[in-house]
Formats: C-alpha cells, structure tokens, sequence
C-alpha cells in the first residue's frame, strides 16, 4: 500500500515547477497519479475517459491496418496507450515538450510508462509539438516530411484556454493547414478540449478539414458528485 501522498519528483522548468505526485483516493482506495505545471493540473489518472476516448474516435475514422499514429502530448499515458491497443496501428511517435515526463515514463515512476516503453512501436520524441507542427520538418526528427494516418493532440486546455500564449497560432486557419501537410490523404486529426464544443473554432476547422465534428464525451466527476464533459474535435484530411 502507498502513502496517502507522496511527491514523486519535482523539476524546475522554463514553464514553471512541474510536479508528479501520487495520493491514495480515500473513497475508491485506489492510487491516483497527477501531473502539476505550476498552478495548473496537467492531468490526474482519476480522470481519464476523454483521454482514452481521444484515441479511440480518432481511429475508429481509419480503416485498413499498418497505421501510423503520431500524439502530440505525453501526459500520464492514456491516449498514447489507447493508440496501442490497436493491433491495426504500426507506429506511434510521442511528442512532448517537457522531457521530465518522458523520464518518468522510462523510470516507471508513471504505470502506463512500462507499457509504453516496451512496445517497439513507440518512441517518444522531446521536442516543441507546436513548433514541429508549424515547421518544416514535421514531427519526426528522424524521418523528416513523415505523414501520419492521424495526429492527435491533447496539449492545451482548450483552444482558447492555453498553457502558453504562443500556441494560439496552431488553432488558427494557417496553422491548422499545416497540419494537413502531416497528414496522408484521408487521415485524420483530432483534438482534446476541456471545454463544451466552440461553434467559431469548429467553423474554423471546416476551413481546412472534412466531415467536421465535435464529440462530447461525458465521466463521472466524484469529486464535485456530477457528470462533467470534455470534447473531442475530429476532421479528415482531403483526400
């Protein structure tokens, strides 16, 4: 049995004190991980429906097999691990900016990270997914120009509720055409959001992308005793 609460590790970083920390939930008696970036909670594993539905809707859009899958997010390993339980996907990168969270998953300090890093499909990549977004060399150092059959991205709050202010070019039209240049005809991107669906963002998207949508994904909340949503925008590259 764990302690109540323990602080696994703490970093200082250019975005502020990052945190991994574990606490013993008193109601389900279960061990709850938790990422912390200065005030703002990156991500708890009592939370985790939406994640893993994230992987899930992006590719029930992708038929065929031998997919190659690139997440932008690392986080505690939810959506990266949904991805694998796909036996129709070949490859999955992870893109991460913070390369603490990479070590804890190679450490094993983050249950999924053991999964995760045994799997030689997966390889994680410390890097700015924003900036290789936007680049030109894509979001696979070692191959670059790579397209993917999906880019799924679980970063930011919202597209309007942002970890740092100079992502917010991403989620405009010239931003997110660069990510059809990531995309194979006909693949598919799809993104997190902590907030209920944006009718001005999902027009947005339909500038770029077809068959448009915002999923909602309901959980249950039992910290506040009620349901809470999350949303999962979808959109298919032109084929």
């Amino acid at each position: 049995m764990s302690a109540r609460f323990e602080e696994l590790d703490w970093r200082p970083t250019p975005l502020g004190e990052l945190v991994l920390r574990r606490r013993r939930d008193p109601v389900s008696g279960r061990d709850v991980h938790e990422i912390k970036l200065g005030d703002e909670f990156l991500m708890s594993s009592m939370f985790t429906v939406s994640e893993v539905a994230l992987g899930r809707l992006a590719l029930a859009r992708l038929g065929g097999s031998e997919l190659d899958v690139a997440v932008g997010g690392l986080g505690l390993g939810f959506t990266a691990r949904t991805v694998l339980d796909s036996d129709a996907v070949r490859s999955l990168v992870v893109v991460d900016a913070l390369g603490e969270v990479i070590e804890w998953h190679e450490r094993g300090l983050i249950p999924a990270g053991a999964e995760l890093t045994a799997d030689p499909r997966c390889r994680f990549v410390h890097g700015d997914f924003f900036a290789l977004a936007l680049g030109d060399q894509g979001l696979d150092p070692e191959r670059p120009g790579r397209r993917f059959d999906a880019v799924v991205v679980d970063i930011d709050h919202s597209p309007r509720h942002l970890l740092n202010p100079g992502n917010a070019v991403f989620y405009e039209p010239d931003g997110l055409a660069r990510v059809t240049g990531l995309l194979r005809p006909g693949g598919v991107f799809a993104l997190w959001s902590n907030d209920p669906p944006d009718a001005e963002f999902t027009a947005v998207l339909s500038t770029v992308f077809d068959d448009v949508a915002a999923e909602v994904v309901t959980f249950d909340n039992p910290l506040q005793q009620r349901d809470a949503t999350a949303t999962v925008y979808l959109g298919t590259s032109p084929g």
